[in-house]
């Protein structure tokens, strides 16, 4: 005899609890991860609390600590400070105590205080979400228990094995070990799918390694990002506002010389070139000390913060025409579309 409050069939169970898991895999993309701690976005008050009471009623998690923690991770990424690095610490560990690792460096005092500033810090926060940080999973078990009945007991511990497999398992692991790249990062990120549905978008993790501070995680056309959709939802109705999203190049007419819009996309869009530029070299088998040197010049290029715009400029320039002249057709087309480059006005989505 059934003697929860609700009666379904199986199916209905397994729905109810993807449905349940759904909500907070998008709790913790868009506003721990997007919101929170790249702050690409901004959200309605009311949406930030729900965020915030759901997490605390489905993973026990405190918003700072895994703020802090992420921070880190790309502040000291594939070091021995990175925090679950599969490339340091072997993907058997990430994969199978991901929540282990959370859990250790949470308790890092001054991993708290270096990288979780900006976090919820109000009455509740203090006095219930932090202090009481399990209280909220034990409420609702209760809660799976009265609904559903016993049941609901399974519906509960998936609830509760859902972000440590997923996020602290397969995207903290899998997501640096395996999968394609879009951008050479200097990390070991991969995009393990390019439709990220299941984990909210997190599949796509090379691209926001490439882009961190971006709202929008999916980059090439075929890629599709669900967070992104739920953003642009709430966006639409006046509940979210996103504040960055990743660079997109516009191609204006011909011209002669690179100029400061030229520039200030190749500044931008650097990952993105220095990928088009090494696909393009795998193509071209001859002269390959002169394609080494080019790349290296190119490179150097975004390495020199400390010159102004007229010297980072006449730089550019002299690449270009050195591409030009190399004799290479491929190498000259690149460098003759580089110079249309400009950054076409994504800032809102």
């Amino acid at each position: 005899m059934h003697i929860g409050l609700v009666a379904l069939p199986w199916w209905g169970y397994v729905l109810v609890t993807l449905t349940l898991t759904h909500i907070t895999i998008a709790s913790v993309t868009i506003f721990l991860h997007r919101h929170q701690a790249h702050r690409a976005l901004d959200l309605h008050p009311i949406v930030s609390h729900f965020f915030r009471f759901w997490l605390w009623l489905t993973t026990g998690m405190v918003t700072k600590e895994w703020v802090a923690i992420h921070r880190k991770h790309h502040a000291k990424c594939e070091t021995p400070e990175d925090p679950h690095s599969p490339q340091i610490l072997g993907i058997g560990t990430v994969l199978l105590q991901g929540s282990e690792l959370y859990r250790k460096e949470s308790k890092n005092s001054e991993t708290l205080t270096t990288y979780g500033h900006g976090t919820p810090d109000d009455w509740i926060e203090k006095h219930l979400y932090s202090r009481y940080s399990w209280r909220g999973v034990g409420l609702m078990l209760v809660i799976d228990l009265v609904l559903f009945g016993p049941i609901g007991l399974t519906m509960w511990a998936v609830q509760m094995l859902w972000i440590p497999v997923t996020a602290a398992g397969i995207i903290n692991g899998l997501g640096h070990y395996r999968g394609y790249r879009n951008f050479p990062c200097e990390d070991a990120s991969t995009n393990i799918l390019p439709w990220g549905i299941l984990i909210g978008g997190e599949e796509l993790h090379n691209n926001h390694h490439a882009y961190c501070t971006s709202a929008r995680l999916s980059n090439k056309w075929y890629e599709f990002d669900i967070g992104w959709l739920y953003i642009r939802s709430m966006q639409m109705l006046g509940l979210a506002h996103v504040k960055r999203v990743a660079p997109k190049v516009k191609l204006v007419a011909p011209k002669q010389a690179c100029d400061f819009g030229t520039l200030e996309a190749v500044l931008a869009l650097r990952l993105d070139i220095l990928a088009r530029f090494d696909r393009l070299s795998k193509k071209m088998h001859a002269k390959t000390e002169e394609i080494d040197a080019l790349r290296q010049s190119l490179v150097a290029l975004w390495q020199r913060s400390t010159h102004s715009k007229e010297q980072l400029l006449d730089h550019l320039q002299t690449w270009c025409k050195q591409a030009e002249e190399s004799g290479i057709p491929k190498l000259r087309r690149f460098a003759q579309r580089l110079s249309r480059y400009t950054l076409r006005q994504t800032a809102k989505g």
